[in-house]
Order: C-alpha cells, then structure tokens, then sequence
C-alpha cells in the first residue's frame, strides 16, 4: 500500500512541486492545504500517513500545527531557512531548497 501525504504550504508553486516529486518518488498525495485550519481539518478528514508542513504558515507556526495533529501521522517541516534559525531540533525537517526526488525519499521514509 502507497504512503498517503497532505502537503500544506501558503504558496500554490511550492505545493505543486511537492506534489510531483511526491508522486514521482510513489507516494499519493491525497489532499492540498494552504493554512493552518485547512490543515488540521483535511488532516481529520483524509488521514494521511505523512504531512509535509511548511513551518511558517499565515495564521499558525507549523510547529505548533505539528502539535495538534493526530499522532498516528508523520510530519515532515520545510522551510526557506535553515533548522537552526528555526531553533527545530531533532525533528525531521528539509530546507525548501533541498527537497529533490533522492532527498524526499530518504527523509520520508522511502518508495512510499
């Protein structure tokens, strides 16, 4: 069975590359969130396996989203800065510019 994945990110062209790289690396994205609410509600409604959250949304942190979700789904953050301006730490996170077909699949887990 493929891994599931929810992308959420506040910007369309970001989305649509993690959608294909996703795809193209076997995984099925099987929903789109552009905030915070929309997130945690499509997170709800779709259970994905994998959410790949951007870490700085407009009306939450992903962070703090990555709380809230449900415990059973991975979180994978992403962010035009570094972990270490983040203050992160161990969780599993990739700069926006890093996410390439070989990466996304050793930080997500595989073929899905």
């Amino acid at each position: 069975m493929r891994t599931t994945v929810l992308i959420v990110d506040d910007h369309p062209s970001f989305r649509r590359l993690a959608r294909r790289l996703f795809e193209e690396a076997g995984f099925t994205v099987v929903g789109e969130a552009r905030d915070g609410q929309s997130a945690l509600d499509s997170a709800r409604a779709l259970r994905p396996d994998l959410v790949l959250l951007d870490v700085m949304l407009p009306d939450i942190s992903g962070i703090e989203l990555a709380e809230r979700l449900p415990p059973e789904v991975s979180v994978l953050l992403v962010s035009s800065r570094s972990a270490e301006d983040l203050a992160i730490g161990s969780r599993r996170f990739l700069r926006k510019d890093e996410l390439t077909l070989d990466r996304l699949r050793a930080v997500a887990g595989g073929t899905g």
